[in-house]
């Protein structure tokens, strides 16, 4: 579609886009937009032990978890998807630059005017890992495509649970409207069986539902996501 405006989202784990964003990118489908997914890692590894312990029972998981992720990015709308293959749980085992690089790759490619990534002073540290490589990725350089925005997104039981004593804490600066996608947001959700928990955890349909509830309320909106602005270049 020329001039068809493209939204990146960048997401260490599997369901974090569900959590972070996907009212917001539902809603830019139905404006028009391309949206694109990329995730880091495959999950499911980073619970065992040690990196030697991952066996095939995880490898197994990992499958699942893929099948659930393409449900759910089927629901959202996303018209393509990307699976790296980092280590889930241990990116700060991976060099800096190999993190930027495919990130940097895809931005060249795809050219996104929006990139919705994690906030650094996030509990899980891949997330942070996921920020950083963000911002070396999609860099503002001449003669080299840079979105114009940059958003992180909050994701439950991980931004809430963030320390302010290590590094700033997520503050929202931009309210998006959900009310007609709070619907996909949900449905997406119950699509990831492996990481759907019952409430009072805050990663049930009960819990996305009241962060959903309570930022809209914060102003006048029956619903809504919320991110904190990163970078905004007005051409």
């Amino acid at each position: 579609m020329p001039g068809q405006k493209v939204v990146l989202v960048v997401a260490a784990h599997p369901d974090d886009e569900v959590l972070g964003c996907a009212g917001t990118v539902a809603r830019l489908k139905s404006e028009g937009w391309r949206a694109v997914l990329m995730l880091m890692t495959r999950g499911i590894s980073g619970r065992a032990e040690t990196a030697a312990a991952v066996d095939a029972s995880h490898l197994a998981a990992q499958q699942g978890l893929a099948d659930e992720t393409r449900r759910a990015a089927a629901l959202v709308g996303y018209d393509e998807l990307i699976s790296q293959g980092f280590p889930d749980n241990r990116m700060d085992t991976v060099p800096k630059a190999d993190l930027a690089h495919v990130i940097a790759t895809v931005v060249a490619r795809e050219k996104p005017d929006l990139v919705l990534t994690h906030h650094p002073g996030d509990y899980n540290w891949d997330h942070g890992m996921t920020f950083s490589a963000v911002l070396m990725g999609a860099r503002s350089s001449p003669g080299e495509h840079s979105p114009d925005d940059i958003w992180c997104f909050e994701v439950a039981s991980s931004s809430e649970r963030g320390w302010a004593g290590q590094g700033p804490q997520f503050q929202p600066t931009v309210y998006v409207n959900i009310e007609t996608t709070i619907g996909i947001k949900q449905a997406a959700m119950r699509s990831y069986v492996t990481e759907l928990r019952d409430p009072p955890h805050p990663r049930s349909i009960d819990g996305i539902t009241a962060v959903a509830r309570k930022r809209g309320f914060e102003v006048g909106l029956e619903w809504a996501e919320c991110f904190e602005v990163v970078r905004k270049i007005v051409r």
